[in-house]
């Protein structure tokens, strides 16, 4: 695909954003971006589009994509001088992606609620770097390649700053790492 990008085929790079929209959104969208994703995740795009003559021949495009899109949010969290709350980030992240089916229970539903505010609040005790590990390898579900690819790191940096976030998010939630 990237090769038909370069080659001058401009519908190849549309197939690529279409692809990657949704996971790209949901990485901005974790990371913070807040009311901000689309503008943030449209300007990744239109970065990593000019930055392909630098993308390394077979490579894996989401890793490298999403390393743009998390710098991209820092960008734009740093240059607007201001954090998005909690309750933003959880907005952003129930509108990214539906969480709990509207046929769920009610009680279920509520239960999944205060466990995903539980688990959210923890995250935001984190360190950035432990924030980042955990947002990468299980909100975006990639794995400890993709996950390392994308945040620059080596695979054993990768493992040890996850298990170290891992025990810190199990003392951080309720009832010993199980959110009420």
């Amino acid at each position: 695909m990237i090769a038909r990008v370069r080659a001058g085929q401009p519908e190849a790079y549309a197939e690529l954003v279409r692809a990657h929209t949704g996971i790209a959104l949901r990485a901005a969208a974790a990371l913070g971006a807040g009311p901000d994703a689309e503008d943030v995740v449209q300007q990744a795009f239109v970065k990593a589009y000019c930055a392909l003559g630098r993308f390394r021949d077979g490579a894996a495009f989401r890793p490298w994509l999403l390393s743009i899109v998390a710098n991209e949010t820092r960008n734009t969290v740093r240059a607007a001088a201001r954090r998005t709350t909690l309750a933003g980030r959880e907005a952003a992240l129930v509108g990214a992606e539906p969480v709990i089916p509207e046929s769920a229970d009610p009680a279920v539903a509520t239960l999944e609620t205060e466990r995903r505010a539980a688990l959210l609040a923890a995250l935001e005790k984190l360190s950035e770097e432990h924030r980042l590990v955990v947002t990468y390898r299980y909100l975006l579900e990639m794995d400890e390649r993709e996950t390392a690819e994308a945040l620059g790191w080596p695979r054993g940096t990768v493992k040890s700053r996850l298990n170290r976030a891992l025990r810190r998010l199990q003392r951080l939630l309720p009832e010993g790492g199980a959110p009420a």
